[in-house]
């Protein structure tokens, strides 16, 4: 098996960070690209299947309950019946797309930003800090900007072969340079 080192460089506001990157990562990557597409995909089929999501009282009472500091804003979206109407569809469905997204390799930095963004607001609302402020749910958002990150759809995923589909003869993603942001 041959293997190597992958240099690393990247600066962002004037800092630079660099490093070496083993190239057997990428089967860590590919994990973790799988594994949050099937808690994903399991997840949203679990609440789509039983046909009685309902975000109302979670919404309603879970943040406030638990102190969080986002509290007001996630009872505004309980309080909105067409946004409650909208959150309930969105959530099981969001979990399902994400997941198979994730699975598949497909259009998977937009399906890790939604999943990052859903981890986001599951961290706002799940709000606990007596053990600190880092929990499953900011984990589980860090991993989702990995997988975006890391490209981790060209990993064994449609993407790669996405990237590539010729257009009047040229690489989608050169004819389309913004498709590098939902690829990938």
């Amino acid at each position: 098996m041959a293997t190597q080192e992958v240099k690393l460089r990247s600066t962002v506001a004037g800092f630079t960070a660099e490093g070496k990157l083993h190239t057997l990562s990428v089967w860590f990557i590919l994990a973790l690209r799988l594994m949050m597409g099937l808690a994903f995909l399991q997840s949203g089929l679990d609440k789509v299947l039983s046909g009685s999501f309902s975000a109302a009282g979670y919404l309603n009472n879970a943040p406030a309950a638990n102190g969080s500091p986002a509290a007001g804003l996630f009872e505004a979206m309980g309080s909105s019946p067409l946004f409650l109407d909208f959150v309930n569809v969105a959530v099981p469905w969001g979990e399902v797309l994400i997941g198979l997204g994730l699975l598949v390799g497909g259009l998977t930095r937009l399906a890790a930003f939604w999943g990052a963004f859903m981890m986001l607001m599951f961290y706002l609302g799940n709000w606990s800090v007596d053990h600190g402020y880092i929990n499953g749910d900011f984990a589980y958002m860090l991993v989702f900007l990995a997988v975006a990150a890391f490209g981790a759809g060209r990993i064994l995923g449609v993407d790669q072969y996405i990237e590539q589909y010729e257009i009047d003869g040229r690489p989608l993603v050169e004819r389309y340079p913004w498709m590098r942001y939902l690829l990938g």
